[in-house]
């Protein structure tokens, strides 16, 4: 008998097709919360366009001054503070704290110099001035106002001063406040270039100091090598400092100014700044009693900077010879490293 097979087929289930889950949010509400996403979006890249734009602005004001105050003062108070032997203050920092701080250093001469050179730039002949030399910066060029500019220096002078006290620098910060008033507000700069070459000096001398101070991270001791120094700096700044007036003479005379070259005449002054130039670059050298390898540098750059002034007389020709001079002083800062390293030797 034939065996009869069977075949069981199991029933077909039919794919079973996930609902979607039903959005309990009404049209109305989703639709609030997309535009709620965009305005969002809106308003975070309409910030960050803000601060670059305001961030560009300030970087416009100091542009001229980087290479003048900013890098120099950073410069010498990085290596003043890697100098420390040589003006006989304990405890001497490591390599790594010094280069911890640049950073420091350089906000904090930024910090101060911004407010002081808002302030100088917002004055109406300045402006004028500007217009012809520098036409490039913000006022000019009119990314911000006058009013906006004074907003801006009452409300940097109080961060410079709070960022003094958290970083160092606090006795300087106060001296540059009082500095910038009578440069700018009581016309300092422009009546007289003997006072305009003494507030210079004295400038130069609290940007130093605060840089080193800054750089060290305590205040700097009683130290009478390190006040002698700070002296001769100010000497060298206030006999030589009449070169960055050279190239500017044209808008100088717009704004009615008393420089140096339109008080003395542009010959007369160029000898006024070769002269001393030679006697700086041979007295530091011999200050910190060092030997004939150490006047190689400031010789070089020095005698640059001597013949560029006497020969080279074009508007071009002074703005290059300025950022030579600046060079020039960096190297007078770089002495009592030299003087440490062949101590140690």
């Amino acid at each position: 008998m034939g065996r009869t097979t069977m075949i069981f087929t199991a029933p077909r289930q039919e794919a079973r097709v996930a609902n979607p889950p039903v959005s309990t949010i009404p049209r109305p509400a989703k639709q609030l919360l997309r535009m709620s996403k965009q305005l969002c979006r809106f308003q975070v890249r309409q910030v960050a366009e803000n601060v670059l734009y305001h961030l560009h602005s300030a970087y416009l004001f100091t542009a001229s001054d980087l290479k003048t105050i900013v890098g120099p003062k950073t410069a010498f108070g990085t290596v003043s503070v890697l100098s420390t032997s040589a003006f006989d203050i304990q405890p001497t920092p490591s390599l790594s704290w010094v280069l911890y701080r640049v950073p420091l250093v350089a906000f904090w001469t930024w910090i101060n110099l911004l407010p002081f050179v808002i302030d100088n730039q917002r004055q109406p002949a300045s402006i004028r001035e500007d217009s012809l030399n520098k036409p490039w910066r913000p006022l000019p060029t009119k990314r911000l106002t006058q009013a906006q500019a004074r907003y801006l220096i009452l409300t940097l002078y109080p961060i410079a001063l709070v960022a003094s006290v958290l970083l160092g620098g606090v006795k300087q910060c106060l001296a540059l406040m009082v500095l910038g008033f009578w440069y700018n507000d009581c016309l300092g700069a422009d009546s007289s270039f003997v006072v305009r070459n003494l507030i210079n000096a004295c400038g130069f001398i609290c940007y130093a100091s605060g840089a080193m101070e800054v750089a060290l991270g305590r205040p700097l001791p009683e130290n009478i090598v390190l006040n002698q120094w700070f002296s001769v700096v100010g000497a060298v700044v206030f006999s030589t400092v009449q070169i960055q007036d050279m190239h500017d003479q044209a808008g100088d005379a717009l704004r009615g100014r008393r420089t140096m070259p339109l008080v003395v005449g542009d010959a007369p002054c160029r000898w006024m700044i070769a002269v001393p130039t030679v006697f700086w670059t041979c007295f530091c050298p011999w200050f910190w009693s060092l030997g004939a390898g150490a006047y190689g540098a400031p010789a070089i750059l020095g005698g640059t900077v001597v013949v560029k002034t006497l020969i080279q007389r074009t508007v071009k020709d002074d703005a290059v010879t300025f950022w030579i001079y600046n060079c020039w002083l960096v190297s007078l800062y770089l002495l009592p490293m030299v003087k440490s390293y062949a101590t140690a030797q």
